[in-house]
């Protein structure tokens, strides 16, 4: 039950079934995270009743939750298999990194505003998530003394790959990223590193993200060009 006496269960299983599932999200256990974590618990308590639409919602400070399909394919791209070393770059409201939790053995996060960093710990650490750590910084130059990762996932849109990222990740890690020259509009990519100094990328479609500001990301934030195309995701 949720503090309204609201049991949202049944609407966490029809979100993984129409909205992940149906759309060819195959990961079982992206699938049983997702209908695990509450994802009420991680919106506004104005947009509860709306936690499992089919599209992000605002979550304060010009920042956004992503739409469950969305979180769901950029999950299902980092291939986690369980025991995984992983970083977030965004944290936002803290949904991505539980879902991520409960999945991976450790959970590293980083938000650069601290208001938002301050409540999802605590959220997270409400609902039990003891393995993750939130931490306040400048996401685009990563988390040096944790790393290296298994698997990292950057929630804003970058205008190119930071390559402090692509630096923290171990031998055939993971990095999905947004990546694009506005703010409008994308490309996904999927950064695997297969040698010391060697990295394959591959697009997996077009996003739309807010955009990644920090030293190896966007130094403000840009002003979106007029009529850009929309996001497809």
């Amino acid at each position: 039950m949720t503090s309204d006496g609201t049991d949202r269960a049944g609407a966490r299983r029809r979100m993984v079934e129409h909205q992940l599932a149906a759309r060819g999200i195959r990961s079982a256990a992206v699938l049983a995270a997702m209908e695990c974590v509450r994802r009420e618990r991680y919106v506004p308590p104005a947009l509860a009743e709306h936690a499992y639409d089919d599209g992000p919602l605002p979550i304060g400070e010009n920042q956004t939750i992503s739409q469950p399909y969305v979180v769901a394919f950029m999950l299902e791209a980092l291939d986690l298999q369980g025991g995984e070393r992983v970083l977030e770059v965004g944290t936002g409201s803290g949904y991505v990194a539980a879902v991520l939790a409960e999945i991976a053995a450790e959970v590293f996060t980083l938000e650069r505003l601290e208001v938002l960093a301050a409540s999802a710990a605590e959220r997270l650490a409400r609902e039990g998530y003891a393995h993750v750590r939130v931490s306040v910084g400048d996401g685009t130059t990563g988390w040096p003394e944790a790393a290296p990762f298994d698997a990292i996932v950057v929630s804003a849109g970058a205008p190119s790959v930071p390559p402090a990222l692509r630096a923290q990740l171990a031998p055939g890690g993971r990095l999905v990223i947004p990546v694009g020259s506005s703010t409008e509009l994308q490309e996904l990519k999927r950064i695997t590193r297969v040698g010391p100094d060697e990295w394959r990328e591959e697009d997996l479609g077009a996003v739309r993200f807010v955009p990644l500001i920090g030293a190896e990301g966007w130094r403000a934030v840009p002003r979106p060009p007029s009529g850009s195309p929309p996001s497809s995701r």
